[in-house]
């Protein structure tokens, strides 16, 4: 798409916290996904999209069909998912064209495979169809893509960046799936006047003019993504103080928090926020400014509920035991007594 499409990021008015979580997953790709949450005409798709103008260049290895791997350097992209995509898309099959036209069955890569190294955006991902939500939790979860046609199968490599957005008017996510997003926003509207209004004169001047609207962010646009190639290159020499660990740690079980997904995405956060700010170690700050992303929505009163019935049942249980095993004990040393009692009177 022609970058005049694109709305410049910097242009962007409030949100902070959407645009921290969007950096955050562009810094550190080992953080397993942001979901943004609100309701329509808040900025969710145009704020992913304007992501265009920060994102770096990366490494791409790819795997032709004799198996042969190949890396290449590409600037990284945008790959949106169509809400009518169908499982066959997103994972791959057979290419209908080489098939019809030299008769010969080729597996060819899928929505996945194109997205690997890349961010893959989906809109109303809850309205997604299932069987295509599990196959992109399959992937994500193991860096790989199976395109399996009868006896064929190829292996193609499925690493990206995974942005969701949705509107919980139409429904919520099942909780498999939201707990695979480290990252969860709240994209609430705007409730400064000024800033409402800056949106619709920004919004207006774009319309009439992008290109040279465009131009008044171009500084901007260009510190920022330097910014975020030297936060991506600094990224593997970030460490983690052991106060900051405990810290994480200690909030999360105050939280009853169940997933330990909840740790290693709050830890991984916080090292990309590190990195972002050009420094070597987390501290307990970066842990503190990253938290509520992660930590929101992942206490379950159901399942604490549950925990509590099942520890319930547990000491019955307990109880049980040691009230079963009391008499018995008591009767092996009353015999033992007995006999020991009698071979003395003899």
């Amino acid at each position: 798409m022609d970058e005049l499409f694109f709305y410049p990021f910097p242009a962007l008015v409030g949100q902070e916290e959407l645009k921290k979580a969007l950096v955050l997953a562009i810094v550190n790709p080992h953080i397993s996904g942001v979901l943004l949450m609100g309701p329509y005409g808040v900025g969710k798709t145009t704020a992913v999209r304007a992501l265009n103008d920060i994102l770096p260049m990366i490494e791409r290895e790819e795997i032709g069909e004799e198996g042969q791997i190949t890396t290449r350097h590409e600037l990284m992209r945008i790959i949106e998912l169509p809400l009518n995509a169908r499982l066959e898309d997103v994972v791959g099959g057979i290419n209908e064209r080489i098939a019809l036209e030299q008769q010969r069955v080729v597996l060819q890569e899928g929505v996945l495979a194109k997205a690997h190294r890349h961010v893959l955006y989906i809109d109303e991902i809850n309205l997604l169809d299932a069987q295509v939500i599990d196959a992109i939790l399959d992937a994500a979860a193991q860096g790989r893509t199976f395109v399996r046609r009868g006896p064929m199968t190829r292996l193609l490599p499925s690493q990206f960046v995974l942005i969701g957005s949705m509107n919980p008017e139409e429904g919520i996510l099942r909780p498999q799936i939201l707990d695979r997003f480290a990252l969860r926003v709240w994209v609430a509207p705007l409730s400064e006047r000024d800033q409402r209004i800056q949106v619709y004169r920004r919004a207006r001047d774009f319309r009439l003019n992008p290109e040279a609207f465009r131009e008044r962010y171009t500084a901007e646009i260009g510190v920022l993504k330097r910014e975020v190639t030297a936060a991506r290159e600094l990224l593997p020499q970030v460490t983690i103080a052991p106060k900051a660990e405990e810290f994480a740690l200690t909030c999360i079980q105050s939280l009853n928090i169940p997933s330990h997904r909840s740790e290693i995405m709050l830890l991984e956060a916080a090292r990309a926020r590190a990195a972002a700010d050009a420094r070597q170690q987390v501290s307990i700050d970066d842990v503190r400014k990253v938290a509520p992303l992660v930590l929101r929505q992942r206490r379950s009163t159901h399942l604490e509920t549950y925990a509590a019935q099942i520890a319930v049942e547990d000491r019955a249980i307990q109880e049980t035991l040691d009230q079963v095993e009391r008499p018995s004990t008591n009767g092996r040393v009353s015999r033992r007594r007995k006999t020991k009692t009698s071979s003395t009177k003899s």
